[in-house]
This record gives C-alpha cells, structure tokens and sequence, in this order.
C-alpha cells in the first residue's frame, strides 16, 4: 500500500483526502480529535448534533446485482470441502470484497433501499457473520484474495463525502477475523485510520449502527483493536511492522476507533459489555506520568495522549496516575512548609512534612472535624494519626483504626447523618435540615484523604453518590455553581429505595384513571424529627393534580427531588469536603464506578491469590494447621469468605492492586485451643491458635468470623 501510494503523491495526489500514508508525521497531527476537551467534561449527545452534521448524503451510486443467499454460499462452502475445488468460494470472496460498492451489493439486506437512519444500517448481519466465520477455514490463496480487495478499496478515488454504502463497508471491513494476524497490520491500520478521519457525522451513524452488533461480535473487534494497540506498543516481532517513527498514527486512529464502540456501549442500558473489557493492561507498562503530563499540558490538542481517551485506562493505571500525582502534591506542599520555615529562621520540625491529627477516643468525632479543620492547608501531606494518652508510632496501623472506629460512629443509625436502606444495604444522606453541615464536610474529607492516602473504607453508598462526586469533576471556581447536582432516573433510586421506586414503577404502568385512582398531587411529604413536613415539586404542585398525562414528570420530579434536591446543602459539604484533599486533574479519568472502587476497593475476591501472598508469623506455609486452614477458606461459600476478610482486614473488598495489596498475615496464638480466632484489622492479621484438626478449626472459624462485629462478639 505504501509504495502504491507514493507513486499516487508523485503524480500530485499529495493533498488528497484518501492518502493512506502520513509521511514523516508526528503523534498523527492531522487527524481529528474524537473527543471533546476531558478537562472540560463535557458530554455531546450523538443524537443532538448541529443541523450542519446532519446535511443529506450524496445519493448512493447503483448497486451491481448479488442474488447469492446464506444457502447458496453454505452450499458452495460444503461442496468446496468435500470436492477440493474451491473455486466458486474464491469467486465469492474475490468479487464481494473487490469494492465498497461490491461489499454493499453483497451483504445489504435489500439494494433498493437507502438505509438512511441511524435505526438501521441495511446490513445482513446473519451473512456477514456466515461469511466470516467461514473465512478462516478457506485456503490462503481465497484469504489473500480477501485482502487484496480490501487494499483496493482502501485505495478509491473519494471525491466528495462519504455516502452510507461507504460507512456500511466500513462497518462490515472492522468485523473481519484476519485482522487478529499481525501479518495484516499494515492494512488493518489504514482501514483505522480511513475510519478516524471520517466527519463527526458519519462518526453519528457507526456510533449507533454498532451498538447493533451481537455482543460476542461487539467484543471480538473491541478485542482485536486493543491487541493491535498492545502489539504496536510492545511487538513481538518487531520486525514484523514498519518502524515506529513511521507511522504514529497507527495508535492514536486504533484509539479513536475504539472510542466509536466505547460511545455505542455506552449508548445502551445494560451495555453490551463492561466498561472493564475496554481497559488495556499493557498500557500499565507505559510511563503513564508523561501521559499524563502531556495530557495536562496540552489538553486534547492535535498532541496524542491516552488520557483524552480514560476508558482504556484500566483502574490499576489510574490509581498508579493518582497516587503519583498525590505523591507530587504532598512533596511539594511539604517542600514549601520547609521553606517558609526556614525563611522565618526557625528550626525545622519533620512533624511539618505531615498531616498531624491528634484525637481523644472519647471525643473522636469532634476532635477529627477540629483537627482537619484547623489543618486544612496540610490536607495532602502524609497522614500520620495519634491517640492522646496511648503510646504508639504511626506505621500505618493507627491511621486505619482511625478510619475505621470513625466510619462506624459516623455511619451508626443514631448519629442521624445517614440513613440505612436495609432492602439495598446502603446508606443515603439524611435530608434532615440543621445550621451546620460541617460534619459531612469531615465524611467527604475523610473518603479524600483515604484515596490520597491508600486506605480501602468500609463504605456503603450507592453508585449514585459516586456519579454526583464528580458532577462536575473539578471544583468550579464560581462558587455560585451548583455542586453534587447530577442526572437521575428511577434505576438510581432502586439502588437505594428498592421499594418506592417500584412503587412509583407500577404508577408509570397503570393502566387505570392515575388523577381519580391515586389522587395525588405535585407534592410530597416527609418527616421531619417527628414533624410531617411538605414540599412541592414545582410551583403551585399542590395544587397539580397527577394524571396519565403528567406522571412520567412527576416521577422525575420525585426522584430529582430525593436524590438532588433535598439532600442538596449536605452532599454539597460533603462534595467539597472530598475535593479539599483530592482536587486533581486525575479526577477527570476516572468512571463513578471507579472511584467507587478507589474508596471502598473490588468486590471480586480470588482467596487462591490471597493464599499465594500471605505472610506467616509463628507458622510455616507448610504447617498442619495453615494447610487445614486454606482447605476450608477455599472450601467456604462466597459469602463466608467475605466475612472471612470483613473480619480481619475491617472490610470485605480489596484493594485496586488485589489480594497482594492486603498484606495479610497469619499468626501463631498462643492461647488455648479452646479460644476462637483473633484479628487485628489495623494490620490485617490474623491470630489462629494451633487447632487440632480440620473440623475444630472450621467450627472455630465459622463461629468468629459470623458473630464479631467491631471489637468483640455480639
């Protein structure tokens, strides 16, 4: 293709828009970003495009006439195999693919009809995906055949936009399998980088044309596209492409690309898959600081960087960007303590270097809001915990007891500031109204200073609270801006309030009389220490009457209402509280489902890898007693494992890096066989006295880990 191409821009086709090689270029300057500037968070809906984007396609050149059904090619593939003559076969595919027009004539489900919505693309899924799968069963000179017509349609003469047939071959060109060999590299990325370039427009249509592909087609192109950026990243062979100097491109169009499916998956309620299937874990080899510097320095300009595209990012990679970042943060804050230090010619101290928090345990609430108030200029240096009266140094320990004995007075029923949903085993803000919100301030700061500083929470909230923390991702300057202020729908309120969002479900359903059978109104009520109190959902609601017409509003107003506006002056304290230690340009990255992970850790347990890591102290990974241990650890249901690690680590997630990130550790007790099980969460360790055999200890096992709650047994 190279060299065909060379010889077009001697003629003088340099300029032409369907040159396929981008010589001596740097980080593929001249093609267009697919995102909009990260920084600014901004979000265009695919289906609110300017009228401009929306401009009539040129009208579609005729088609040449394929009657061949799915039949007639199964057929000829089965007398192929049988006889050995696979020449009809390799007339098939010579023919369909030698053209865009020819793959249109092909596989669209009728040739006299445009296709011109967005709804459906006119391809015949069922015959692209026969054909393909019988592709790589045919013999090479059928599959070089393929691949031929596809450089020949690569290389066309475009003169004018794109027309649908256009965008269809496209569609149906990235669904082939032989784009997985290495060997096709070179062609696959121009194909890529043909796709990168097309106009927002023609972007709008593979957007939703591909969130119809079945999800095991969905994700095998979505896998293709990661390899071929992990490949191109580190080769096996690199001998095998051109040199990397030569064609940068060949990264950021892969990634442009990806991010039309990542749009598509998005698009749709569940997505086809999850947003973990578009990590790429190779990218957690790169030098993700410089990433993110060039990211930082020069926004989603014409400079690549994979942070304009945080979805391929996998969450281990963004915590590594995040604590880097914090890292720089708390040295540079420290550094300028220093130095104001010594300009006034006092003595440097290293408890300056530190977030001193000193608290009482009498008074541990009030005495942390003091401290992180009175500090808050220290915020983002290094934690370091002290209990008045107790002797101790701060390795860690004690900075994880802190969290942990505070999490439980804050979130205990009778502290009032959180509700407990015992149908989603969640907590949600208390709408109570009060002078001083301060103390959700403190619940944000200290969900911030866990992320700076490491430290997985006990935390149940649902993944609402998550997606308002980042509404918006940066702190706006003008402090007239609404913060913590999201969009909502009846699926986040059966996260928390299972029950009445079914409720308000079933009124949304009703086939009855809605104003003569409920009798409701745009108002509702809640109480209030004691005290019914109402509010309307707009202006004059209680004197709005719900009906058949009007429900679907007033769901949403109900939901706003729960989820926004009554909790409003909370959340935002709360908001703020959280940005005062975690302001970071590394926000903008990251998923709410992500940060949820950041603060509380995974839910997927992998006991066998937690085996791997553990550490003993008095035992030898050898001993009777450890080998009776990990037979009935791995042997326990789901759910008593997760009391298993609730029980001596203080929460039954893990950390981002895994079951390694805990530091586990066993230890001999010394006690009588006769005693339970003792754990010290602040150490995730675990004192096991040396049980005779597998069935005492089981029994002793089962009994501690099911009953402890906090200190002692309930």
């Amino acid at each position: 293709i190279t060299t065909i191409n060379q010889k077009k821009e001697g003629i003088g086709n340099r300029n032409s828009p369907t040159q396929l090689v981008i010589p001596n270029t740097k980080n593929g300057r001249d093609l267009p970003p697919l995102c909009l500037d990260v920084r600014q968070k901004q979000r265009m809906s695919l289906d609110t495009l300017p009228q401009e984007l929306k401009a009539p396609f040129p009208p579609e050149p005729s088609l040449p006439v394929r009657t061949k059904t799915v039949k007639d090619f199964q057929d000829d593939m089965e007398k192929s195999k049988a006889s050995g003559d696979w020449k009809a076969v390799h007339n098939f595919y010579s023919t369909t693919f030698d053209s865009f027009l020819e793959i249109n004539a092909a596989f669209k489900k009728d040739t006299n009809s445009p296709f011109n919505t967005i709804e459906d693309s006119g391809i015949d899924a069922k015959f692209v995906n026969v054909v393909y799968d019988a592709l790589l069963n045919t013999p090479q000179d059928v599959q070089k055949s393929v691949l031929k017509g596809i450089i020949n349609g690569l290389l066309q003469e475009w003169t004018g936009p794109r027309t649908k047939d256009d965008l269809r071959a496209y569609c149906i060109l990235l669904q082939n399998p032989q784009f997985s060999n290495t060997s096709t590299y070179v062609i696959y990325a121009h194909l890529l980088r043909q796709i990168a370039a097309l106009t927002e427009a023609d972007h709008h249509f593979l957007v939703h044309w591909s969130k119809k592909i079945s999800q095991k087609r969905f994700k095998q192109v979505v896998d293709r596209l990661l390899q071929f950026i992990s490949l191109r990243l580190f080769p096996a062979k690199p001998e095998e492409f051109p040199p990397m100097v030569k064609c940068t491109w060949w990264i950021p169009s892969a990634t442009k690309v990806l991010a039309l499916f990542n749009a598509a998956n998005s698009l749709i309620s569940p997505p086809i898959i999850s947003y973990t299937d578009f990590y790429n874990s190779t990218l957690d080899h790169i030098d993700l600081m410089e990433e993110y510097h060039n990211w930082q320095c020069y926004g989603n300009s014409h400079r690549f960087s994979f942070c304009q595209y945080p979805f391929i990012i996998s969450i281990a990679a963004k915590k590594v960007i995040i604590q880097r970042d914090s890292e720089q943060q708390m040295i540079s804050i420290a550094r300028q303590s220093l130095v104001d230090k010594v300009s006034r010619r006092q003595k440097p101290d290293m408890n300056m270097l530190f977030l001193n928090v000193k608290v009482r345990r009498t008074h541990l609430v009030s005495d942390s809001l003091d401290e992180l108030a009175r500090k808050k200029a220290d915020l983002k240096k290094k934690l370091k915990v002290t209990f008045v009266g107790e002797a101790g140094l701060d390795m860690g320990g004690l900075t994880k007891e802190w969290f942990l004995l505070l999490i439980r007075q804050i979130f205990h029923p009778d502290y009032g500031m959180f509700t407990y949903h015992k149908d989603s085993q969640c907590h949600w803000f208390s709408s109570f109204k009060c002078d001083n919100y301060s103390e959700f301030r403190l619940v944000g700061a200290l969900m911030g200073l866990a992320v700076y500083n490491s430290i997985t929470l006990d935390i149940r909230f649902p993944p609402c609270c998550y997606k308002k923390l980042l509404s918006p991702p940066i702190v706006p300057c003008d402090h007239n801006t609404l913060v913590g202020i999201c969009g909502v729908t009846l699926d986040d309120l059966f996260q928390i309030m299972p029950e009445l969002a079914h409720g308000l479900s079933e009124l949304l359903s009703y086939e009855g009389n809605v104003e003569e059978d409920f009798y409701s109104t745009f108002q509702v009520f809640q109480e209030e220490f004691g005290v019914i109190k109402s509010y309307n959902l707009k202006p004059n609601g209680d004197k709005i009457p719900v009906t058949n017409r009007n429900r679907k509003e007033y769901v949403q107003l109900y939901v706003d209402f729960l989820l926004n506006r009554s909790i409003y002056k909370q959340f935002a304290a709360f908001y703020y509280g959280f940005h005062s230690v975690c302001a970071s340009y590394a926000l903008l990255l990251l998923r709410p489902e992500e940060v949820e992970i950041l603060v509380c850790g995974s839910p997927e347990l992998d006991m066998s890898a937690l085996q791997r890591s553990t550490q003993y102290e008095g035992y030898q990974k050898t001993d009777l007693t450890i080998r009776y241990f990990w037979d009935v650890v791995l042997g326990f249901s789901l759910e008593l494992q997760k009391k298993l690690l609730h029980f001596a680590t203080g929460s039954d997630r893990v950390p981002v890096g895994g079951m390694a990130d805990l530091n586990f550790k066993i230890s001999k007790s010394e006690t009588s066989t006769n005693w339970l099980p003792v754990a010290h969460t602040c150490f995730n360790q675990l004192c096991l006295p040396p049980y005779k055999n597998k069935k005492e200890l089981k029994q002793k096992l089962i009994i501690g880990i099911s009953n402890a709650e906090g200190f002692g047994l309930e």
